[in-house]
């Protein structure tokens, strides 16, 4: 079985982060980053995929700066055997743009299985996955906590409001990923070691021209500072009273 992973390069959710001279970028002088954590459920997916059927491949495919190198790396010392830099200046905030450049490198890739992660902690747009599967004319189901494949049907389940569904679909197909699939897999010495030896192609990528434009980045507002009403329950009216006339939150 031959899988591809699509991966994101972000900053660490612990990470604190400044907004750039430009006001329109995230200044990433000391910031840490890391393989995208729904990502990284993707690649564990594989891998395990993988495993089970006892031979195939496992490509991971990346669009970022070289620094992407990096991401690239881990998710080779958890186990993938390649790895696929589309080398940009910037991750363009157009996700169609992403998608289209994935889609481009992946449609001849002769892959049974695309996964992604079902969103990136960055941006949280939910978008890239289903536009990839859109644009190589293919079957998506998103959010998937529950995976069976048998020959080339797959049946993943997914939690909805309420419930569980239920998708059958055939392969090849696109799948994004998100908690509970699996639990991904720490790297070994023995595969970060074997990490650094493992094929990693870096393709210069021209983008196409998107139709979203960053203008500016704000940092959220300050907290306002906490008050204390009173104490037990001779403060739940005053509560009440601040939370209907002030918060209009009741």
């Amino acid at each position: 079985m031959k899988i591809a992973v699509c991966i994101k390069r972000v900053a660490d959710s612990e990470t604190r982060v400044k907004i750039a001279a430009d006001g329109k970028a995230l200044d990433e002088a000391g910031v840490k980053f890391v393989l995208n954590p729904y990502d990284e459920f993707a690649v564990e997916e594989a891998l395990r995929r993988k495993e089970q059927a006892g031979s195939g491949e496992v490509v991971v495919v990346a669009l970022g700066p070289a620094a992407a190198q990096e991401t690239i790396r881990a998710a080779l010392a958890m186990g993938v055997d390649r790895g696929v830099l589309l080398q940009v200046d910037r991750i363009p905030a157009d996700g169609l743009v992403v998608a289209q450049a994935l889609a481009a490198e992946l449609k001849d890739g002769g892959y049974d299985l695309i996964l992604c992660g079902k969103m990136a902690i960055d941006d949280y747009n939910h978008q890239v996955g289903p536009m990839v599967a859109e644009l190589l004319g293919l079957p998506c189901v998103t959010s998937i906590a529950h995976l069976e494949l048998q020959g080339n049907t797959g049946v993943a389940e997914r939690e909805v409001e309420g419930g569980i569904e239920v998708c059958e679909f055939p392969l090849p197909a696109v799948l994004t990923t998100d908690k509970g699939l699996n639990e991904p897999r720490y790297p070994a010495l023995k595969g970060i070691m074997a990490a650094k030896k493992k094929p990693l192609d870096i393709k210069p990528t021209a983008l196409a021209v998107g139709g979203l434009e960053v203008l500016a980045m704000t940092p959220p507002p300050d907290r306002k500072d906490g008050r204390i009403v009173g104490e037990g329950v001779a403060a739940i009216p005053e509560l009440l009273r601040l939370l209907r006339e002030e918060a209009k939150v009741l």
